[in-house]
């Protein structure tokens, strides 16, 4: 197939997820043509307001008409059209959807082109993706029990499992990195700063790594903080340095969430034994290689008795790697061509 394949916008996390699928699709002899987004975004921005400022110089017609950020997201993305008409593609694939304007989704199926979209924020955004599917041939969801929802807006919606990079997590890779005792890369949401927060971390190296910045100066945690946003080859050695991971997803509000995230099939992959939150795909697919909490009372005390059981940590890490090692992006891509081709 030749494909044309829309970054999401983002720099980070489902940045990853584009790389990973536009990999996996190249190494499964497939024709790519990355459209990047996120570069685009940042141009249009620029381009637009000095279009303006100079029409407020000159006083002229739209000097009163300040561009908004959808007009540079729209601007940013009209020029897929003419790209996946200039290339004759078979697909346009767009990653995650948050940053592509629904006009120019419009656009491309009055040109007759053929449109798919791979939402990775269910279900925490399920209701803004489910206004975005409609406009898409084919939808596919990171979470298994959004299917069923996003299916009410689009019914050709299909299950695609998130994944891991084995350019860049794994345990034969080197990569210099600080060894801490447990390690967390992702962003401090409320969630995740209150339950951090409320664990003795006494005598314990922590490390957090990612978007940290909310964190007040005087806060506890501060002083954990080892860098800030790193990409995902620099996390997978931090992994592969550290004893011990967490796995913190991020609160649902009640919205039903059983799928894996990026970072449980990274971590696995890595062969670093992980104390995660409890879902239903971590139980199934991992076992008790995986020991789950659902307080930080019992986060603290799995990470203390793991800290200090080295045959139990060394097992787990030898096995891990096995059960996740038909969950590259190379395997998504296979997934999400053979959904296509029907």
């Amino acid at each position: 197939m030749r494909l044309l394949v829309v970054h999401p916008g983002s720099l980070w996390a489902t940045h990853d997820v584009y790389t990973g699928l536009s990999a996996g699709l190249k190494a499964g002899g497939h024709e790519v043509i990355d459209y990047a987004l996120d570069g685009r975004i940042s141009a249009s921005r620029v381009w637009l307001h000095y279009l303006w400022r100079k029409q407020a110089r000159a006083g002229g017609p739209l000097a009163g008409t300040r561009p908004s950020e959808a007009d540079a997201i729209y601007h940013a993305g009209q020029e897929v059209v003419t790209r996946a008409l200039r290339y004759d593609v078979d697909w346009v694939v767009v990653v995650c959807g948050a940053y592509f304007h629904p006009d120019c989704a419009e656009l491309l199926r009055r040109a007759g082109v053929p449109t798919a979209v791979v939402f990775t924020e269910s279900p925490y955004d399920d209701p803004e993706q489910a206004k975005l599917a409609p406009r898409f041939d084919v939808c596919f969801t990171n979470e298994r029990t959004s299917v069923d929802r996003l299916r009410a807006a689009n019914p050709t919606t299909h299950y695609l499992p998130a994944a891991y990079d084995p350019a860049e997590h794994g345990p034969h890779l080197n990569g210099s990195a600080p060894a801490h005792d447990v390690v967390f890369v992702g962003s401090g949401f409320d969630s995740r700063t209150a339950l951090l927060s409320a664990v003795d971390w006494d005598g314990i190296d922590l490390g957090l790594y990612g978007a940290w910045d909310d964190l007040p100066g005087g806060h506890p945690l501060r002083r954990y903080v080892r860098e800030g946003v790193v990409d995902n080859a620099r996390a997978g050695a931090l992994y592969r340095k550290a004893k011990l991971a967490l796995n913190l997803y991020r609160a649902t509000g009640g919205v039903p969430a059983e799928s894996l995230n990026p970072r449980a099939y990274e971590l696995a992959a890595d062969g670093v034994v992980t104390v995660s939150h409890p879902r239903a795909e971590v139980d199934e697919r991992f076992g008790a290689l995986v020991q789950t909490f659902t307080d930080a009372a019992g986060l603290g005390w799995l990470v203390r008795r793991l800290l200090a059981d080295d045959a139990s940590r060394a097992y787990a890490g030898a096995h891990l790697p096995e059960t996740v090692t038909d969950d590259t992006y190379q395997h998504r891509a296979a997934q999400l061509v053979a959904h296509l081709s029907e």
